[in-house]
């Protein structure tokens, strides 16, 4: 029996690469009015120029009509505040990797919008049990009903990027969150055409738990001079039919901070040696080579 997500208009905060590509995939397969909303007016204006560029591609090779890219459009609005969101009935926050950050932005969800809202979150590697319990409202128990309604609503709702292309999303529950609101947030991402993975709630859950690794260990052999930069990621490309290397894939993909933030996270919540971060990933990311996004990393990158 399908389960039907009831989702009619959805809230993204965060309109960076990922947020508007949750928001573009909500409006184009699942078909509901998304209201879109960052602190930076200049980051919202790159979203929904992001957002144009994609439909006119669509159009461009054959998927989309124009009179469909219009009607996908036209239900994307950015909004200038939370309190625009009130009436959501799901809201996916996509900021950046940071606990006190989401802690702190969930608090806002609970005190702000439909006390009914699906609450999701798009990181990557951050427990969601931590992030749940920051919703239940000043002076109630967590074991109260009040309490365990209000974290009930919260789930981990993992798109990978880039969002339009990449077909998994990965469904974490926290301890607290609802079977309710666990199928219909996976009944949402099918929706929105995407395939769905579940994970317990642990440090970087599947997907980072094995991937972050990966490309931490690469930058360990370039650290203690293993191989070159090229034959590290040519060893994976040729040898072993990665579409691209480690290193890349860290760069392109995610960008050297996230890497850092996310290798922290594993570290911190194991306290397992094999997850310490790079010396020199940490030394990239204080220098501000980030990689694609700030023009460099272990690549060199320009806008030609």
């Amino acid at each position: 029996m399908s389960i039907v997500h009831g989702i009619k208009q959805l809230g993204v905060l965060g309109a960076g690469q990922m947020g508007t590509g949750i928001a573009f995939v909500s409006a184009l397969h699942a078909k509901v009015p998304v209201l879109l909303h960052d602190k930076s007016k200049a980051q919202i204006s790159k979203g929904l120029a992001l957002v144009d560029k994609l439909l006119a591609k669509d159009v461009s090779k054959g998927r989309l009509q124009s009179s469909d890219a219009d009607e996908v459009r036209s239900r994307i609005k950015a909004v200038d505040s939370l309190e625009a969101m009130r009436d959501v009935d799901m809201i996916v926050e996509a900021v950046s990797e940071n606990l006190d950050l989401k802690r702190a932005i969930f608090r806002d969800f609970g005190a702000k919008l439909r006390p009914d809202a699906i609450l999701a979150s798009n990181t990557s590697s951050i427990s969601i049990t931590k992030i749940a319990a920051a919703v239940i409202p000043e002076g109630a128990s967590a074991a109260s009903e009040q309490g365990r309604k209000a974290a009930g609503r919260v789930v981990g709702l993992h798109f990978f990027n880039p969002v339009p292309v990449m077909k998994l999303v990965e469904l974490i529950s926290a301890v607290q969150t609802s079977k309710d609101t666990l199928d219909r947030s996976r009944a949402f991402a099918e929706a929105c055409g995407k395939e769905v993975a579940i994970s317990q709630d642990v440090p970087g859950f599947v997907s980072n738990a094995l991937l972050m690794p990966f490309i931490n260990e690469a930058i360990m052999c370039l650290e203690k001079g293993v191989a070159t930069r090229d034959d590290i990621d040519k060893t994976f490309r040729l040898g072993m039919a990665h579409p691209m290397g480690p290193l890349q894939l860290g760069e392109d993909f995610i960008g050297l901070d996230t890497c850092l933030a996310i290798q922290q996270t594993l570290y911190k919540g194991t306290s397992d040696s094999k997850y310490r971060p790079s010396v020199l990933l940490e030394r990239m990311v204080d220098a501000q080579y980030l990689g694609k996004k700030s023009g460099q990393g272990f690549y060199e990158y320009n806008d030609s």
